[in-house]
């Protein structure tokens, strides 16, 4: 069985080492017929899903004309696993490994990128030249930005641009400084040199890079006719104005705006490593110990059901009921009483207060960036220019939700909402919440000028009860909608979205 298992290893390294080299050398003439890869320029990587190892081609050969046994097998640390195959004529150089090793490694490291492109296509240089002495190209409302890896119709897709140097390897620092500043960008263009793209796959690469070519290319037309890449394009007239059926836009985070694998992935494992360190240093602190005394009280009103166990309500309370002074045994039992509150993922206030002030700390420092979805900021721009208010309603606390938004990927987005909620309105799972939210918001006609999006099937049932408009939100990463139904044990139907410009589609704009 060994030897079988070992011989099917042996096949599938080979079928895979084979594929890979066709494919570079298939892609280099696809690459060439576009015009990305002339000269000798350009250059294409891609690394192997089964051991790691990156497939380079050589530098200064004919990339139309590129063999499958001219490929460099290279490590992760840059090292040459593999030489090419072909046999080196006497009188020629031997084959030299890009020059492009060091820059197609950064993005390799920092990205887990499956593969990573250089083009010298004309587009990818001249647009530098549109914004010469800038350091970053833009270009919003097209089409194709949705082909890059989460951005939407209506974001600005923001490519950094570094300065070109003499050598290509002389870029190696500058390209991987800039990709660790630009975590949301997929690509680096070099002025007046061209453009490094990358992708998880090599198939998300190569959208990747033609999206990115073509907008290049829409660009530089656009600059031609006068006209702005940047701007919306301008409203038709109608005889009837349109606005959308509803006035204020309340929405869920979690699952809704920012990915829950951003939530239960990084924030609470955060707040779970830093709560010890962040109450010891502020122990004294009023916003401290006010949390000390809500999670005391919570721990009493635990202590019937749940009294044994690493961080129960009575190790809590045999530690210490006083919190005024510093005590370690108290720390300790506070900071197992809160690990097993975070992994049992309840919705306590002074938990949620303790979480938001230990955020704090993360976001300012820059240890913490929020993760929105990309097609969230344009969609609420473009509802907030029709006249929609836009609100928060979320189990986290009100700092927290504000923290998320004005330290974002897609920067300070807390002038697109006017109100945060949390479940100090109410649990979010009963229509009374949901009616008093509409009442706070001043809606004139009541919750029916509300629109609710959220991922939790519970949760739109109570808005909905309440009168309000509802959506279900699908991301990836979320519950299955089917999954939802059953253990809520309801059968009403719900209009879904995928992504926030599905909200105009689904919901009528006229009134």
């Amino acid at each position: 069985v060994a030897l079988a298992f070992a011989a099917d290893s042996v096949r599938r390294m080979d079928d895979d080492d084979k594929f890979i080299r066709e494919l570079v050398c298939e892609l280099c003439r696809q690459f060439f017929v576009a015009g990305w890869v002339t000269g000798t320029g350009g250059s294409i990587s891609i690394r192997s899903k089964l051991n790691g190892n990156i497939y380079m081609t050589p530098s200064g050969v004919q990339k139309e004309r590129i063999q499958p046994a001219d490929l460099f097998i290279v490590g992760m640390e840059g090292q040459v696993i593999k030489p090419p195959l072909n046999e080196i004529l006497p009188g020629c150089p031997p084959p030299k490994l890009s020059d492009c090793a060091p820059l197609f490694l950064h993005a390799f490291r920092q990205r887990n990128a499956g593969a990573v492109l250089h083009s010298h296509a004309i587009c990818c240089n001249l647009v530098t030249s549109l914004f010469e002495g800038e350091s970053e190209f833009k270009i919003s409302h097209q089409e194709m930005i949705k082909g890059i890896d989460g951005h939407g119709y209506f974001d600005q897709l923001v490519i950094p641009i570094i300065e070109n140097t003499a050598w290509e390897h002389e870029l190696a620092d500058s390209l991987g400084e800039t990709i660790a500043k630009y975590p949301l960008s997929c690509a680096v263009l070099v002025r007046r040199h061209g453009m490094y793209v990358w992708g998880k796959t090599w198939e998300q690469a190569k959208r990747h890079g033609e999206c990115l070519h073509y907008l290049f290319e829409v660009a530089i037309q656009m600059k031609k006719l006068g006209m702005d890449f940047n701007s919306p394009p301008a409203p038709l007239s109608r005889k009837r104005s349109r606005s959308a059926s509803f006035r204020h836009l309340l929405l869920d985070i979690e699952g809704t705006t920012s990915p829950i694998e951003f939530v239960k992935d990084v924030l609470f494992p955060y707040a779970a490593r830093h709560a010890r360190s962040f109450l010891s240093s502020t122990w004294g602190s009023p916003a401290t110990q006010a949390v000390l005394r809500e999670l005391l009280t919570q721990a009493q009103a635990d202590a019937a059901s749940d009294s044994s166990g690493p961080g129960g309500p009575a190790q809590l309370l045999e530690a210490r009921a006083d919190p005024v002074a510093l005590d370690e045994s108290l720390l300790t039992a506070l900071d197992l009483y809160i690990q097993r509150c975070i992994a049992l993922d309840r919705k306590l206030g002074p938990l949620k207060t303790l979480q938001g002030l230990v955020w704090r700390r993360g976001y300012e420092s820059g240890e913490l960036r929020g993760q929105v979805f990309g097609d969230v900021p344009g969609v609420l721009r473009a509802l907030r220019s029709q006249g929609v208010h836009c609100s928060l309603y979320s189990s986290g606390s009100k700092q927290a939700q504000r923290l998320l938004f004005a330290h974002s990927t897609h920067g300070d987005l807390t002038p697109l909402f006017d109100s945060y909620f949390d479940t100090r309105v109410g649990p979010k799972t009963e229509a009374s919440s949901y009616a008093d939210i509409a009442l706070c918001l001043g809606s004139v006609r009541g919750p029916e000028e509300v629109l609710f999006v959220t991922d939790a099937v519970a949760e739109a049932a109570a808005a909905r009860a309440a009168g309000m408009q509802t959506l279900l939100s699908i991301r990836p990463g979320n519950t299955p909608l089917a999954a939802q139904m059953q253990a809520f044990g309801s059968t009403a139907e719900f209009p879904t979205i995928s992504s926030f410009e599905d909200i105009e589609a689904i919901m009528s704009l006229d009134k």
